[in-house]
Formats: structure tokens, C-alpha cells, sequence
């Protein structure tokens, strides 16, 4: 019963103290796609390969090592990208997880470089309060791994934010 109540966070008695560092959503696309996958975020939206773990044992037919995980810097987060391997317990499915957002000045030029990079557009671009945190416009697009990205612009023009 101890152990059930500091799961369910119902005990007093905490060891010490813990403080997270950061959170790094972790997208998996089928094997052996994440180098493909690493080249379109980089083309669609300017982000940043700051290291990559590459599984050195290798099928004879494979041309690249296969990825275990890629770390990338977009809009001052990290995102990891990794293959989905053939035995692994993780299930993809598509979309299931949350959409990823991202503020740009410019959600039209956004989407159409996503979309030159190989992301297909999903709907128009909406506009009105209400919106994603405020913000004054908004659009998405899906990328060719099957994550949405919801692209939006003016939440801090607005003055929209959360107050205190």
C-alpha cells in the first residue's frame, strides 16, 4: 500500500527533492526512416541535428547505420527522433500522440516551405481570438512521418499570454 501511495503521490515521506531539466518530446517514425525524417525537419523547419546515436551493428543490406536516437534544436527545444525498431514495444500510430506547435512571424511561409519540404497542408489558415494561446492566426500541416504541426503567429503581438 506504501508504494501505491508514493505512485499515486499520497505519501509524505519524499527522499529528496527532484528537479527536471528539460522535456524532450520524442517522435518515432518507422525504421529506417529517422534519417529521412531528421533531413526534412532540417528543410522544413531550419532545425538543428546536435548529435545523433547510431546503432553501429548493422543488416548487410542497410546502407546507413541505423538511428537509435537524433537530437534536434527547433525554436529553442530539443526534439529526439528515433527509427521505431522491428522489435520494439512502442506501437506507431499515426498521430497518436499530441500535435507539436510552433510560432513563426509568417504562418504562410512557414507552411509553404514545410510543404516544399514534402509536409501536405491540412485545412486553411484560421484566424480570431481563441486560437492556440492566443494566437492571431493559425494553420497546420502534417508531415510525411504522420505528425501534426500546428504553425501560429501573434500570441505575443497580442499581448495575449498568461497573467499572474
Amino acid at each position: 500500500m506504501a508504494q501505491q501511495e508514493v505512485q499515486n503521490g499520497g505519501s509524505e515521506k519524499v527522499a529528496a527533492e527532484v528537479t527536471f531539466t528539460a522535456v524532450k518530446p520524442q517522435l518515432f517514425v518507422e525504421a529506417p526512416k529517422a534519417t529521412e525524417a531528421v533531413q526534412f525537419y532540417k528543410a522544413a523547419f531550419g532545425a538543428v541535428e546536435t548529435s545523433r546515436a547510431t546503432q553501429t551493428k548493422r543488416k548487410a543490406e542497410q546502407e546507413l547505420p541505423h538511428i537509435i536516437s537524433s537530437q534536434l534544436q527547433l525554436a529553442g527545444t530539443t526534439i529526439l527522433v528515433s527509427d521505431l525498431a522491428d522489435d520494439s514495444a512502442l506501437v506507431k500510430t499515426e498521430c497518436s500522440g499530441f500535435p507539436l506547435v510552433l510560432e513563426t512571424e509568417s504562418v504562410e511561409a512557414a507552411i509553404s516551405k514545410a510543404v516544399a519540404a514534402g509536409a501536405v497542408a491540412e485545412g486553411e489558415i484560421v484566424e480570431g481570438d481563441g486560437l492556440y494561446a492566443g494566437a492571431e492566426r493559425v494553420g497546420k500541416v502534417k508531415d510525411p512521418y504522420g505528425f501534426v504541426w500546428v504553425i501560429s503567429s501573434g500570441a505575443e503581438k497580442s499581448g495575449a499570454g498568461v497573467e499572474a
